[in-house]
């Protein structure tokens, strides 16, 4: 095979193949940014902003700057004030446009908030600044026993609504895999506006000290099992939605990417295996999609996107219930272990 179109579009941004580096600190230096754009990324996901810091460096900053006080009114006039201060706010959007200016790639602002007023004020910021697009990292965990599942798509449905009115560029919403119904949600973003969905944002569980009897953070990173739920649900969607769908979470070699392909996606988004191995790792995933497709005669990313989906493959039940039933019954135990 002469040539393979490895192209595709995500949201309405024509890309030169389906490696999309995700929110990582790889996105806050330009020079890794660099090395990910020549490694093969075809577009970059920056770190998240979040509104959460932004508030708490307003306060921070109204304390130790602008309200400071020694005791004595006379002589507060000579408090010095940092004239090199830069918020965070406007340290993200100039980082923005800098890898605007440095990259050829499109870029996409990843945002996290928690008012609507942040969703919809930080977006149109970072449209102004340069951005090919948003994601909105929407990371909500709720916790109240009398909020209702439509009380909790209602919070994502409303920012989405208010943010599309706003701004101009595509959007993304990043979901979490626990919604009741997802494909009827996925429809209702569908149709207030979104231009893509990446599934699933992986929510980090706290740990325990048992000797210290404290709630520590713990950061775990993927792996390649962590992909099946994405691969799983982008499969059951493709074709019953129109917009475009990301696999995120668990995307580490070749194989986890062709995988996600053969489901319906149409973009892969990498971040553990990156920080692992370096940017260079997407020039080694890029050679191997490119071997798989040439072995089994796909001339591009189009012919080969959602062959196995449950609307195309041999077995659509095998994404149901009837795949938990097989997989208990192939269990066989250890040998010498009695049953």
């Amino acid at each position: 095979m002469s040539s393979i179109d490895l192209s595709t579009n995500y949201m309405g941004l024509k890309l030169d193949n389906p490696l999309v580096p995700s929110s990582s600190p790889l996105s806050r230096s330009i020079d890794s940014a660099r090395r990910l754009e020549d490694a093969g990324a075809s577009a970059l996901v920056m770190y998240s902003l979040f509104e959460e810091e932004l508030r708490n460096e307003e306060k921070m900053t109204a304390r130790f700057l602008i309200h400071q006080t020694i005791g004595h009114p006379e002589a507060e006039s000579f408090l010095p004030f940092d004239s090199c201060f830069q918020p965070g706010l406007d340290q993200y959007l100039e980082h923005l446009a800098d890898l605007k200016n440095a990259l050829n790639i499109p870029i996409i602002a990843s945002l996290n908030g928690i008012s609507l007023n942040g969703w919809v004020e930080n977006g149109r910021l970072l449209e102004e600044a340069g951005a090919d697009a948003l994601e909105l990292n929407v990371y909500y965990l709720d916790t109240d026993p009398y909020e209702t599942n439509m009380d909790v798509e209602n919070r994502y449905l409303e920012l989405l609504r208010m943010l599309r009115h706003k701004v101009h560029v595509p959007i993304a919403m990043k979901l979490s895999p626990y919604f009741s119904a997802l494909p009827r949600f996925i429809r209702e973003l569908e149709n207030e506006g979104a231009d893509a969905v990446a599934l699933f944002n992986r929510f980090y569980q706290p740990d325990m000290d048992i000797d210290t009897l404290q709630i520590i953070p713990q950061l775990h990173l993927s792996t390649s099992a962590d992909a099946l739920l994405a691969m799983r649900w982008i499969a059951i969607l493709y074709g019953r939605v129109k917009l475009s769908m990301a696999a995120t979470g668990g995307v580490h070699t070749a194989a986890d990417v062709i995988k996600l392909l053969l489901a319906g996606a149409d973009v892969t988004h990498l971040c553990a295996t990156l920080l692992l191995h370096g940017p260079e790792q997407l020039t080694r995933i890029k050679a191997g999609l490119m071997s798989w497709m040439e072995q089994h005669e796909y001339a591009s990313v189009k012919d080969m996107k959602g062959r196995l989906s449950q609307q195309f493959c041999a077995d659509p039940e095998s994404f149901e219930r009837t795949n938990y039933l097989a997989v208990l019954d192939s269990y066989s135990s250890p040998p010498g272990m009695r049953r």
